[in-house]
């Protein structure tokens, strides 16, 4: 008998295929029999403990479908990290009072490393507090740098955006080198890990010697070197295709786009690494370039995203449900690669407490000796997860999403103050 009801909320930097999760945890919550409703949180925790909740009942199933094709977040999603429990109760106490009134037995809440967290403490406060909910947290991040699961969903789709911008931007160089610009570098997401700058490689092939250079956040940047290689490739290849890391930084451990605040999680604020590695291949070479940052275009691009990413973002979310609805509770589904060639892959768990603020950084047989490009190690990795072309339905030329009516519950509480 279907007795509680569940929340799902999503949380941090959003996807092209975060929806997709969106999509199965809602169409497996309406299958179980353990869940009742399935709502959602109004821009993720924040709006949980504002008690802005959207009743999913009401979205018939052909927009809930439309999802597996909409980028963004369709719920809304939020940078706010819970307190230790030991520092505030507030915000715990407040989220028992709305699962309470609300009769929520089932949280899900879709997002990186400080969500993992978050689903992590909402497990251990309910149960110490005599009011256990079920929770699990559900992966989701392009960076790719949670542990234990062989990717992350959302970093395929943003891998193949990247690899595929990096070989067209090539040629666009490459034909106008004899007279134009000679350095075009290409920055992209990527605080600590370098995945995303990593995937810049697939580009390369007997035909297209491009990217050239790759900096990473896992290799400390040393400009005299750099600026070395840059004058060698333009020498030879007659142009130089760099794609840069937005968390590239010095030996002493500066980020070399510091901007110098931090945001709502507490991280180091980037800004624009593009821009200071052309001014310097400027001063010392003084090469005619053109820079591009990716920003949101590259995680939001669900015109390019992979099938195989796709995939991984609808099982992992079809899986919550099904964990949460067996019993199961402070656990992670992933991904476990069976097998790179043919790829295969399954589902597995893990326990929040592994995951949480854990960060998977590339590994040093992933990179070239040089430290300016990846292996063919990194190659066969990252090859499977941007395979399959997940074609989006087009209307009048522009690709059809979702739109969902997202109607409120009626709220039982009195306002919270944060």
């Amino acid at each position: 008998m279907k007795s509680q009801n569940a929340i799902y909320a999503q949380s941090g930097g959003v996807t092209s295929v975060i929806n997709a999760t969106a999509s199965a945890v809602i169409e497996s919550s309406r299958k179980s029999k353990k869940i009742n409703k399935l709502y959602a949180g109004k821009d993720g925790i924040i709006g949980i403990l504002n008690e802005d909740l959207i009743d999913t009942s009401l979205e018939n199933s052909s927009d809930i479908k439309k999802l597996m094709h909409t980028p963004g977040g369709a719920f809304g999603s939020c940078r706010h990290k819970l307190k230790d429990i030991n520092q505030s109760k507030r915000e715990y106490e407040r989220l028992i009072d709305v699962f309470k009134a609300h009769n929520i037995g089932y949280f899900f809440y879709n997002g990186g490393g400080d969500s993992q967290d978050t689903s992590n403490k909402i497990a251990q406060y309910t149960k110490d507090a005599g009011f256990p909910v079920a929770c699990i947290g559900i992966p989701k991040t392009i960076d790719n740098d949670l542990p234990y699961t062989d990717n992350c969903p959302g970093f395929g789709s943003v891998a193949k955006y990247i690899a595929t911008s990096t070989k067209e931007a090539a040629l666009d160089v490459k034909s106008m080198s004899k007279s134009s610009t000679k350095v075009f570098i290409f920055e992209v997401m990527g605080r600590h890990a370098g995945w995303l700058a990593a995937s810049a490689g697939l580009a390369q092939s007997k035909n297209n010697s491009a990217p050239h250079i790759i900096l990473l956040p896992e290799v400390t940047f040393n400009e005299k070197l750099f600026i070395k290689r840059v004058k060698e490739v333009v020498k030879k290849e007659d142009y130089c295709v760099i794609v840069v890391s937005e968390g590239a930084k010095y030996k002493n451990g500066k980020f070399l786009a510091d901007a110098g605040t931090v945001d709502s999680f507490g991280h180091k604020q980037l800004g624009g690494v593009a821009p200071r590695i052309a001014e310097m291949i400027n001063n010392k070479l003084g090469f005619k370039y053109h820079w591009a940052v990716s920003d949101y275009l590259q995680r939001s691009a669900r015109h390019i995203s992979s099938q195989v990413d796709l995939d991984h973002a609808y099982a992992v979310g079809k899986a919550a449900v099904e964990y949460a609805s067996s019993g199961e509770n402070a656990i992670m589904p992933i991904i476990v690669r069976k097998k790179t060639m043919p790829y295969s892959w399954e589902i597995g768990k893990v326990a929040l407490s592994k995951v949480a603020n854990i960060e998977k950084k590339m590994p040093r047989n992933f990179i070239s000796k040089d430290g300016f490009g990846i292996t063919q190690s990194c190659k066969n990795y990252l090859s499977p997860l941007i395979q399959g072309e997940a074609w989006a339905p087009f209307e009048d030329g522009v690709i059809q999403t979702a739109s969902l009516k997202n109607k409120l519950v009626r709220k039982k509480l009195k306002n919270f103050k944060f």
